[in-house]
């Protein structure tokens, strides 16, 4: 049997209801196959990147331990957004649900459909401030601790919203 693995998860969400969607979304780590939500952090309001002229963003990160490989594991989080009726436009389009793997334990990968670590996520408030919350001292392979690239993103507008 495959050892359980560490992954961290970002989600968001704009269209729709986002709020109720992350709440879900964080829901269904937890009965994805071979999967367990360790932990999930408070949720984020964000301002959108790239196209600039849609909603504001709830944001998150759920830690899960799972035994999934990294591309099946990918595969679930797409059913998922799928479910939610996520469409796939342009780029930074508007989303009912988007889920990115961030970290897979210590996996460095590199193909078309995953590359792990998640490329941007130390560019990134809406990924850094959450996962600050739940790991500040969490590596980011090649990169330092998450808590170290958090004054990198400090002008991006991120707001924590209550419980």
């Amino acid at each position: 049997m495959t050892p359980p693995i560490v992954a961290y998860i970002a989600l968001g969400a704009n269209l729709g209801n986002p709020r109720d969607t992350v709440q879900q979304a964080i829901g269904s780590l937890d009965r994805l196959p071979s999967t367990r939500l360790r932990q999930a952090s408070s949720l984020y309001l964000t301002a959108p990147m790239g196209l600039p002229d849609q909603p504001d963003f709830i944001n998150a990160v759920a830690c899960v331990t799972t035994r999934l490989s990294a591309p099946d594991l990918l595969e679930a989080l797409l059913d998922l957004e799928q479910q939610q009726g996520r469409v796939r436009s342009v780029a930074n389009a508007p989303r009912t649900l988007d889920l990115d793997i961030l970290l897979y334990g210590d996996l460095i990968l590199d193909t078309p459909a995953l590359i792990l670590p998640h490329p941007r996520l130390h560019l990134r408030a809406f990924v850094l401030e959450p996962l600050a919350e739940i790991a500040p001292d969490l590596p980011l392979p090649g990169r330092g601790s998450v808590a170290a690239w958090l004054p990198a993103v400090r002008n991006q507008k991120i707001r924590r919203l209550p419980c």
